[in-house]
């Protein structure tokens, strides 16, 4: 059963969260969020907030404090056969608590219907907050272009300016 392997990311000035299921096998050999070339985060949330797109960890990481965003996911360890979210089974959920007690956290959002699936199902009820859904980044989600994720995902926009 592979754990999580990347930490939250966030500081005190975070606004948002965005929560992904669990991360792909790509992300967790880089051990940074949506590492696979062909997720469409990266792209998605810099369009969003009318910036190039940032290409290292380092980058990617100042970006998201820049733009006062908490990116981690919804579970921390699970039964996961590559990257498939239909795969998952034997759930354990992360505690979002260390976020949501240092960060000024307005909104959550989830990235795609299977982390809402399990936020709903671990979470919600314990942090007593609701989380907008947001279409999937994940090139699994091939019926969404880019240009119609970024039109979703703009919804984001009103709680980090």
């Amino acid at each position: 059963m592979p754990l999580h392997p990347i930490a939250p990311l966030y500081d005190e000035h975070s606004k948002i969260l965005i929560l992904g299921s669990f991360p792909s096998v790509k992300s967790r050999e880089q051990l940074f969020f949506y590492g696979h070339p062909q997720n469409r985060f990266w792209t998605v949330i810099s369009a969003v907030v009318g910036a190039d797109a940032p290409t290292t960890i380092e980058e990617k990481t100042a970006f998201l404090h820049a733009n006062h965003i908490a990116l981690w996911d919804v579970i921390a360890s699970c039964d996961i056969n590559g990257s498939s979210d239909s795969s998952i089974k034997n759930v354990i959920p992360n505690d979002l608590s260390e976020i949501l007690n240092s960060a000024d956290i307005q909104q959550i959002f989830v990235n795609g219907k299977t982390a809402e699936r399990y936020y709903i199902k671990y979470i919600r009820d314990n942090i007593g907050k609701n989380a907008i859904c947001l279409p999937s980044t994940s090139p699994a989600n091939a019926g969404w272009s880019v240009q119609k994720l970024i039109g979703s995902w703009n919804a984001i926009k009103n709680f980090i300016e």
